[in-house]
């Protein structure tokens, strides 16, 4: 959504430069002291409750929060994935184990359980409302910072963008944060790709699932037809241009990472995911967002596949097993863009901007954390999400960190707390200094004691979409 046009909380009046130099002046000797002796939590606050406090919001959400005895006066509050709708306040029982340890209190609500999974509709508001119906009992937290996974990733941006004066700061992991509208049109133009290619002539319903049981069954026809292509030279090209478009890791769970130019071996463990199922995961999740947006809410007309293969990093794998299965990927990749006719439904892609898309700006510290390989949602969401706030002018707020892993949200619980401890930093000082460098958070959650690590130093590539935010005004 442009920023011009996107709701904002508004942000509290910056103090004059001049007057604020004063005042840190007026303060320096008195602050310094303190500072060198900053702790990674807030003090030790008394309240008058603590143990598992559970509630239920306005719309029929439920809440539920663990508050130890010890409370450091910070609330942590946690947005769930996609899945049932069910109040979580933690990523793990692991995390959630460790982070009471260290005194924190901890939140979350289900959202609303009265629609579609994808509860975008509710989150944000809902997550705002368990603060201060927690508040309410435990008195007003010293911090409270946001946390969020997959889905609740994309909440917890949300969260970063319009919550300065309620949240101070916000973690993500492996986090949705490209948005719904752009989920859809990538997985739309893998879903295609298989159709077109590997089941030509065959009428596949790829939009406007009326039934989970329709979403079901495409993803079953499609599957299939997967499985049968992996047995020849050809059918394996199509499927590499299929996880090129899906932007699909190329290292799956339990192998090595294959070589940087072992275009089979890639192949193979693109294949690995499809036949771990991840259709079907795909399929159920576009009837989900279809409930909560009211149609369709993605679109292929107009996209050259051609060009969009060209900005893939995928793109020399691609032709590489075209070249060596004796294929013409040139007339496939016409044959696609011929044949690209699917529109949206304007108000569903209208809804979606509004509910489904973390916008573009930051009003508080946010600390993203994403896996390398990540076969839901791809390590490539980041670069597009860090490019809508750098054009905000909110860079500055945003920090991103990579975990050299296959999967989705697989982190560590030594990982995730030594990032929300980076957080903390940021929060206190006012600068993220080399806390978040891949660097300092490796030594970091080493030092915990609490598992292995991972981080590496990590540029992910382009998302591979291929629509702007405007497209759907022109496509249909």
């Amino acid at each position: 959504m442009p920023a011009s046009t996107r709701p904002r909380t508004p942000r509290t009046p910056r103090t004059p430069r001049t007057r604020l130099r004063v005042a840190l002046v007026a303060l320096a000797t008195l602050a310094s002291a303190a500072l060198t002796t900053l702790p990674s939590t807030a003090a030790q606050v008394d309240s008058p409750v603590s143990g598992h406090l559970t509630g239920t919001l306005a719309d029929g959400a439920t809440w539920v929060a663990d508050v130890p005895e010890d409370w450091n006066g910070t609330l942590l509050l946690f947005s769930h994935g996609f899945g049932p709708l069910v109040a979580r306040n933690a990523p793990t029982d692991a995390v959630r184990t460790a982070l009471l340890a260290e005194g924190y209190a901890m939140a979350g609500s289900s959202y609303d359980p009265n629609g579609s999974m994808w509860a975008l509709n509710s989150a944000e508001r809902d997550q705002f409302a368990t603060v201060d119906a927690v508040t309410a009992k435990i008195g007003k937290p010293s911090r409270t910072l946001a946390i969020g996974n997959s889905m609740g990733g994309l909440v917890n941006a949300q969260l970063a963008r319009d919550g300065g004066g309620r949240i101070d700061g916000a973690l993500g992991q492996c986090g949705l944060v490209a948005g719904g509208t752009d989920l859809n049109n990538y997985q739309l133009d893998a879903e295609y790709t298989i159709a077109r290619l590997l089941l030509p002539g065959q009428d596949v319903k790829l939009v406007r699932f009326g039934t989970s049981a329709e979403a079901s069954a495409t993803a079953d026809l499609l599957t299939k037809a997967v499985t049968a292509a992996q047995g020849t030279p050809q059918g394996r090209a199509r499927i590499a241009l299929a996880a090129a478009y899906l932007n699909l890791p190329a290292w799956a769970p339990g192998k090595d990472r294959p070589a940087a130019t072992d275009w089979a071996g890639q192949q193979e463990q693109q294949y690995a995911w499809f036949a771990q199922g991840i259709l079907s995961f795909v399929e159920g999740g576009r009837y989900a967002i279809e409930q909560s947006v009211g149609g369709n809410a993605s679109w292929n007309r107009g996209v050259d596949y051609a060009r969009l293969l060209a900005d893939s990093a995928h793109a020399p794998q691609v032709r590489a097993l075209y070249k060596a299965a004796g294929l013409d990927l040139r007339a496939d990749l016409r044959t696609l863009t011929a044949g690209a006719t699917i529109t949206a439904d304007p108000a569903a892609v209208r809804t979606a901007q509004r509910t489904s898309s973390a916008g573009q700006g930051l009003d508080v510290p946010l600390l993203n954390i994403h896996t390398t390989a990540d076969n839901l949602v791809p390590v490539e969401q980041e670069s597009r999400f860090a490019a809508r706030v750098r054009a905000s002018g909110d860079g500055a707020l945003l920090r991103q960190a990579y975990v050299e892993r296959q999967g989705h949200c697989t982190f560590t619980t030594a990982e995730t707390v030594a990032a929300l401890h980076a957080l903390e930093h940021r929060v206190e000082t006012g600068h993220w200094d080399d806390v978040a460098t891949p660097a300092a958070l490796q030594k970091a959650a080493t030092e915990l004691g609490l598992g292995g690590a991972a981080y590496a130093p990590y540029r992910p590539a382009p998302l591979t979409v291929g629509r702007d935010g405007s497209a759907h005004r022109t496509q249909h």
